[in-house]
């Protein structure tokens, strides 16, 4: 399953203005004001969790796609991660397969960039995976991947792809 369309993004519960904005900055990000956009998409993602995860697809988009700069939108994809990573995100598979794919996918970069947000980060990703109950084993098992992926320089080593896609499995 690869990445969806420009024009396949989940936009719809917005203003047109606002749609015609992200449209924009999806197809022409130099014609936007970035910091606008992001604000728009960091608004909306504290009010919708469930919007976090199109937030970062949207921002991969207008990032990798587009190879635009990435420093406007730094600030606000740490900030949508930041909800991730909250006790309650963490009690959502969902939720927290979505932070770690998009760390996956962006985590190195972001960290070039501001590498004390990403230290307080996995603080809380750490914290979330040593001191809260309850916690499903896959939400459990992706956090700790995830940690041991940062610790081994962004990269998975093949003794661990082994270990957590066997574990995935059974």
């Amino acid at each position: 399953m690869g990445e969806p369309g420009r024009e396949e993004y989940e936009i719809h519960s917005f203003d047109a203005e606002t749609q015609r904005l992200l449209k924009t900055a999806l197809k022409e990000p130099g014609a936007v004001d970035l910091e606008k956009v992001a604000n728009v998409i960091v608004d909306q993602s504290l009010k919708d969790c469930m919007f976090s995860k199109e937030a970062g697809r949207i921002c991969y988009t207008i990032i990798q796609v587009n190879n635009m700069p990435m420093m406007a939108l730094v600030n606000p994809v740490y900030d949508c991660l930041f909800r991730l990573a909250q006790p309650d995100s963490l009690h959502k598979e969902e939720e927290v397969d979505c932070l770690v794919l998009q760390l996956h996918r962006i985590g190195e970069q972001l960290e070039k960039m501001n590498g004390q947000r990403m230290d307080e980060l996995f603080g809380l990703l750490r914290d979330g995976f040593l001191l809260q109950d309850g916690l499903s084993s896959l939400s459990q098992l992706l956090l700790l991947e995830l940690i041991e992926f940062r610790a081994a320089g962004w990269r998975t080593t093949p003794a661990a792809q082994k270990y957590y896609y066997s574990e995935v499995s059974d």
